[in-house]
C-alpha cells in the first residue's frame, strides 16, 4: 500500500502522544503515515460535567466526522472514551497493548482521609465509589486535560484530585505526591488505546490490524459489553475490569448511586474461548440484583 495514512487524533499532549505511538508502530512496519489535529467539543466546553453536556462520545465525534468526511483515514482514541456502538461505517480495527488501569489519587496532604476533605474529579464513576467510602467528603468538578487538570488542583483549596495512573505516566507528569487507590474499579477499557478505521477502506483495515494485542482486546471487549448492556455511557457510575491469567477471565464489576449511597458488585469467571456473552453475563447479574431498580433511579435524578 502506497497510500499515506492520515492519523486523526484529538490535540492534547496525551492524545498526540498516544497517536505518535501508533505513527511509530505503523511506520516500523513500513507503512507511510501523517498526523492530522483536531479539537474535539470535550476539549472546548470546560465549564459543565461531562454528563452534562447530552453528547454521546463527546470526545470522539469530532474525529467520527473527520473520518467520515475524508480528512483522515484513522482515529486513535483512549479506548474509555469510545461509545460502546461505533458510528455506521467505523470499525474497531487494533487495541494497543494495556498500560496501568489504576486510578490515583494525586494529594496535596493526605491528613484530610480520616476527617472532612475536598477532591476533584469529573467522572460520575470516580465521585461516586470514593463517596461510597469516604460520605463526609465533598467532590468538585474538575475538567480538561492532563495538564489542565494538574494545573487546577495547584490553584484550589482542594485537597486532592483523582487521575487514571496510565495518562500521567504516558506524557511523564506523574506528581510524586500519589497514591494508588487499588479499591476503585476503573472505567471500562481504562488504560488502553484503540484504533478505528474506516469499514469501506480495506487496505487500511487490515494494515493497522497487525497492531492489535489480543489479551487487551478480549479484556476491553468484555468490559465494553458490560457497560453497554448497562447502557451507562457517562450518564451513570460504572466500573469494570477484566484480567486473564491462563485460560480464564476474572470480571469484576461496580453500579453505583450517583452519591455512592448503594453499591452493586459482580465477580465472575469464565473461559478466555467463551468471553464473547461474558460481559452481558455479568451486567444482567447485576441487573437481576437491583440494577434495573438502581439504573430507572439514576435516569430519574439526571434528567430532573
Amino acid at each position: 500500500m502506497h497510500k499515506t495514512i492520515r492519523i486523526g487524533t484529538r490535540d492534547s499532549q496525551l492524545a498526540l502522544w498516544q497517536a505518535n505511538t501508533v505513527q511509530s508502530q505503523l511506520n516500523e512496519l513500513g507503512y507511510n503515515t501523517e498526523i492530522v489535529a483536531v479539537k474535539s467539543t470535550g476539549d472546548l466546553i470546560l465549564d459543565q460535567p461531562l454528563y452534562e453536556l447530552g453528547i454521546t462520545g463527546i470526545f470522539t465525534k469530532t474525529l467520527d466526522v473527520a473520518m467520515l468526511n475524508g480528512t483522515v483515514d484513522i482515529a486513535v482514541h483512549s479506548m474509555k472514551d469510545v461509545p460502546t456502538l461505533l458510528p455506521k461505517g467505523i470499525v474497531q480495527s487494533a487495541v494497543l497493548p494495556r498500560a496501568n488501569v489504576s486510578d490515583i489519587l494525586v494529594y496535596k496532604d493526605l491528613d484530610f482521609l480520616n476527617s472532612e476533605g475536598t477532591i476533584g474529579t469529573g467522572s460520575l464513576r470516580r465521585k461516586a465509589q470514593w463517596l461510597n467510602k469516604y460520605p463526609n467528603h465533598k467532590v468538585e468538578d474538575l475538567r480538561g486535560n492532563v495538564n489542565t487538570r494538574l494545573q487546577k488542583l495547584d490553584n484550589n483549596t482542594w485537597n486532592a484530585a483523582i487521575f487514571a495512573k496510565a495518562g500521567l505516566e504516558r506524557i511523564n507528569v506523574l506528581p510524586e505526591h500519589h497514591i494508588e487507590l487499588d479499591w476503585m474499579v476503573p472505567a471500562p477499557a481504562q488504560g488502553a488505546m484503540v484504533v478505528v478505521t474506516l469499514e469501506k477502506d480495506k487496505d487500511i483495515t487490515e494494515a493497522v490490524s497487525k497492531l492489535n494485542n489480543y489479551e487487551t482486546d478480549i479484556c476491553t471487549y468484555v468490559e465494553r459489553e458490560f457497560l453497554r448492556i448497562l447502557e451507562a455511557g457517562c450518564t451513570a457510575p460504572v466500573g469494570g475490569l477484566a484480567t486473564i491469567t491462563n485460560d480464564t477471565i476474572a470480571f469484576t464489576g461496580v453500579l453505583l448511586a450517583l452519591n455512592g449511597s448503594k453499591k452493586l458488585t459482580v465477580n465472575l469467571t469464565e473461559s478466555v474461548a467463551n468471553y464473547k456473552g461474558f460481559g452481558k453475563r455479568c451486567a444482567l447479574e447485576i441487573i437481576e440484583n437491583g440494577g434495573k431498580e438502581l439504573m430507572n433511579s439514576i435516569k430519574k435524578e439526571m434528567n430532573s
